[in-house]
């Protein structure tokens, strides 16, 4: 039975939104954390002219396989085994990189790890956008995501809702500038670099 998120088709829209016109002028992309694989199917769909490649953790492969094998899409990979700080990261080349929801469910040396891999990864000129609720300046920016802050953090105190400035700060390490910040519905944001 296939993996079903519902969050997935409520943000789907939204999100490509923004990154279309981000992604207009890609030819691959890599999404970090690829879930069910919902995002990846409506993505690629919307965006033919890109491959996508797929990325999670092994347990999360026969999932997206599922959707993917429905969708039949001729632009979309099968996922590639990618745990950001335990495992090699794949060697394709891409020029844009897409991730929703993971920085809050990784443990923060897995957000550096990350950042410090899109960094290696992508080539000068290209694109990393994160989806997924950020604080600024050490606030919470509504309370709704203070209350999800507090229930991520009663399944893993070592999850939590990120600081802005200090993934920024990380982009900046791995030689990423800010391109824009994008406001979402239900208080996320889209936070998008360009590698120097």
């Amino acid at each position: 039975m296939k993996p079903y998120s519902e969050s997935c088709d409520q943000n789907r829209e939204p999100i490509l939104s923004v990154i279309q016109p981000l992604f207009a002028n890609a030819t691959a992309v890599l999404e970090i954390g690829s879930g069910t694989g919902q995002h990846a199917v409506f993505f690629s769909g919307k965006m033919p002219h890109l491959i996508w490649y797929t990325s999670d953790c092994p347990e999360y492969h026969d999932g997206i396989k599922l959707w993917l094998s429905e969708a039949a899409l001729p632009n979309v990979q099968s996922p590639l085994l990618l745990d950001v700080s335990r495992s090699a990261w794949p060697e394709i080349e891409v020029d844009a990189i897409f991730s929703a929801n993971t920085a809050h469910i990784m443990q923060w040396q897995d957000v550096q790890a990350m950042m410090a891999g899109v960094g290696r990864l992508l080539p000068r000129g290209g694109v990393f956008a994160l989806y997924g609720p950020f604080n600024y300046n050490g606030q919470f920016s509504s309370e709704s995501n203070e209350r999800f802050d507090g229930w991520l953090k009663s399944r893993d105190p070592a999850m939590g809702v990120r600081d802005f400035e200090a993934v920024d700060s990380l982009a900046e390490k791995a030689d990423m500038q800010l391109l824009n910040d994008y406001e979402m519905p239900v208080n996320n944001r889209i936070l998008c670099w360009e590698k120097q």
